[in-house]
């Protein structure tokens, strides 16, 4: 997991193939008055998904992780609390191919990063992250996927 300012993401560009069209796409683009929906950049292999999801409670949120796909997820209008627990610390349970997700209700996380509008966290498929927890009602965020 990393976490960091918008504005440092062109120094981790080394992490992912991807990253690169990540920052210019970012630099071209004005997130917060995109569409909603999948915008796609290199077809399936890396697109942004604009989406406004229900802020939730840490009880309500739950943890997930992804096999093919790293994610990198952007508050547009209001602080996103993730909660964080490593892979291997997680209880088994059945991956969906499809959707590249395996879901983990009623996991507490290890700990927890806030990230507010202007600041993006980092999951790659080793990180369990639980998204959405926020006490604003609703949080415009923008997620980019990428194939790792």
């Amino acid at each position: 997991m990393i976490v960091d300012t918008l504005d440092n993401l062109k120094n981790y560009v080394g992490c992912n193939k991807y990253f690169a069209d990540i920052v210019k796409f970012i630099e071209e683009n004005d997130l917060a008055s995109l569409e909603e929906g999948k915008h796609f950049i290199h077809e399936k292999a890396l697109f942004v998904n604009i989406q406004t999801a229900k802020g939730k409670t840490k009880e309500e949120a739950t943890f997930e992780t992804h096999r093919r796909m790293l994610d990198i997820q952007i508050p547009l209008d209001a602080p996103e609390t993730y909660g964080y627990i490593p892979l291997k610390d997680m209880p088994e349970q059945e991956y969906n191919a499809e959707k590249d997700v395996t879901k983990y209700p009623g996991v507490e996380a290890q700990s927890y990063v806030t990230c507010y509008p202007g600041m993006f966290a980092i999951f790659f498929p080793q990180d369990g992250h639980q998204p959405c927890i926020s006490d604003a009602p609703q949080i415009k965020k923008a997620i980019f996927k990428a194939e790792v």
